[in-house]
């Protein structure tokens, strides 16, 4: 069988100190450093998983610095990453132009979680629905430190259609599943939309799997509407 491989660009936004390079290192490297070292620009990782069959994602991973004076640097990041901007790295002209957005917060700091809201507002003002988005809450092993409740972070984002997960860096847990449930979500987003322009099942995926429905993480029977209006909870 054919194998099928998918590429996609991820941006992880943040404030400093949430944990953002942690969690690209944790999962393309499988390490965790305890010392707090500060992203100055932006720092890139990849890596490729299978999701059954012969479909495998590549995903290219860019960590952005989370300081307030790199704040303005953030728009370069992730326009480039939906194709808007292609003069960051020539690299990402060669994927295709469906990604993800990973706006992460430390749930025992509340700016941090404030600050995401305005994270989500300028993607959606330059990109509307055509990035994936997940919240992440970060550091749930300072879950006895915790200020951002769970529900409150999870009923904001159903609100806004995006996905949320929590998940601990340091103790890798809900790390890889984190981020396989990013490649699914870009996957099925990626097969809606050459659905609306081509027909059903002309990408190599579609051909594979047959339905885009096929690897959803939500229940089988909920619309798109519903799932937009309600979000997605990996945790």
């Amino acid at each position: 069988m054919e194998e099928t491989i998918r590429a996609f660009k991820v941006v992880l936004l943040g404030e400093g100190a949430v944990g953002k390079t942690s969690l690209m290192v944790r999962y393309t490297e499988d390490k965790f450093n305890s010392e707090h070292v500060s992203t100055v620009q932006a720092a890139f990782a990849s890596k490729t998983l299978a999701l059954g069959g012969a479909a495998r994602v590549e995903l290219a991973i860019w960590d952005t610095a989370g300081q307030e004076r790199f704040h303005a640097l953030g728009p370069i990041y992730y326009r480039d990453s939906q194709g808007l901007c292609q003069t960051l790295l020539a690299y990402f002209t060669q994927f295709p132009p469906f990604s993800g957005a990973l706006l992460v917060y430390d749930i025992s700091d509340q700016k941090s979680f404030d600050r995401v809201k305005n994270w989500v507002k300028e993607l959606r003002s330059m990109l509307a629905d055509k990035v994936v988005i997940f919240i992440i809450g970060n550091k749930i092993d300072l879950a006895r430190h915790r200020t951002v409740p769970k529900e409150e972070a999870k009923e904001y984002s159903q609100s806004i259609g995006a996905n949320f997960c929590e998940c601990s860096a340091k103790t890798n847990e809900g790390v890889s599943e984190l981020f396989s449930k990013l490649a699914i979500e870009m996957l099925n987003k990626s097969s809606e939309e050459t659905e609306d322009t081509d027909g059903i099942g002309t990408t190599p995926f579609q051909r594979h799997y047959g339905s885009r429905r096929s690897l959803r993480i939500a229940d089988e029977e909920e619309t798109q509407a519903e799932r937009k209006r309600r979000g997605k909870c990996c945790r």
